[in-house]
């Protein structure tokens, strides 16, 4: 008997540990996705095989494990690397391009079309009076 509730305590613990480690393994994909492979630059550090990423990753797991919060990882990463190792970096000075520039290159091409438009239509052919229209009825027919 004794054996029996000692397996079972046993059986216990290791499936704890085990949703324990299932909990952390999913924190550290959710969080290593919200942060970009400094090699590969295009894809997340959850995607990435390059070395830098998998020694992040671990890294990422262990503090983790260890009781930080994913704000505490990401500070510390964003200290070591900057605000590059970020996907969504934060509004401030050095991003301002960053988050306005798009909007910025948007603008322009609309103001540039609208003026290429407006000049395409000043040079266009004027109207043509009644008697040209006649004239060129009878040309086409």
């Amino acid at each position: 008997m004794p054996l029996l509730r000692g397996l079972a305590m046993l059986l216990f613990l290791a499936g704890h540990a085990f949703a324990q480690n299932t909990e952390l393994d999913k924190r550290t994909q959710a969080l290593s996705a919200e942060l970009r492979c400094l090699v590969c630059q295009n894809q997340s550090l959850a995607d990435s095989n390059a070395p830098l990423a998998v020694d992040l990753r671990n890294q990422v797991r262990e503090q983790l494990a260890a009781g930080k919060s994913e704000n505490e990882v990401k500070a510390w990463l964003v200290e070591r690397y900057g605000d590059f190792v970020l996907y969504r970096p934060p509004f401030n000075a050095g991003t301002a391009l960053l988050w306005g520039g798009p909007f910025v290159l948007l603008a322009l091409g609309a103001w540039v079309l609208a003026r290429r438009l407006r000049r395409r239509r000043e040079q266009a052919a004027p109207e043509l009076s009644p008697a040209e229209r006649e004239r060129a009825a009878k040309l086409l027919e």
